[in-house]
């Protein structure tokens, strides 16, 4: 039987765990803030100008130009404004948890492969970062994060 066969103990407890993720509240909470957000056309559109001149800026950087203070500030203030918006920072911050979830699960799952053996907290010291608390703080709660 293969470990990827839809009745195997591994996709048995995968299914598991997603039914854990699914129905837990803390989990619902954060799909209603991205629902609020896909629902609020306003906030959507501060955060698309927000993303879009942030990339913008990120390229031109990129390419070895100099930001100007003028290109600098008004950046600072439209993401400034974004995060003024409560369904707009609500929503950054559920982002930011749920990819939080995805990322702690995913490193745990890697470590397993790794080692051979459920991971305990010392697996993850060596490592950067450790995965057993708040997440790692991959992603980011600014404006212009990805989405």
């Amino acid at each position: 039987m293969s470990i990827l066969a839809d009745d195997s103990a591994v996709m048995t407890h995968t299914r598991e765990l997603c039914e854990a993720i699914s129905s837990d509240p803390e989990y619902k909470a954060h799909l209603k803030c991205v629902e609020t957000f896909l629902g609020d056309d306003a906030a959507r559109a501060m955060y698309q100008g927000v993303h879009e001149k942030g990339e913008e800026l990120k390229q031109k950087q990129g390419s070895g130009l100099e930001l100007s203070d003028t290109e600098i500030e008004a950046f600072e203030s439209a993401r400034e404004e974004l995060m003024a918006n409560p369904v707009a920072k609500e929503f950054l911050e559920a982002q930011n948890n749920l990819h939080s979830v995805q990322s702690v699960i995913g490193k745990y799952v890697g470590m397993t492969l790794e080692l051979g053996r459920v991971p305990g907290p010392e697996d993850f010291e060596s490592k950067e970062g450790c995965c057993g608390g708040e997440g790692g703080g991959e992603g980011s709660s600014q404006g212009g994060g990805g989405g």
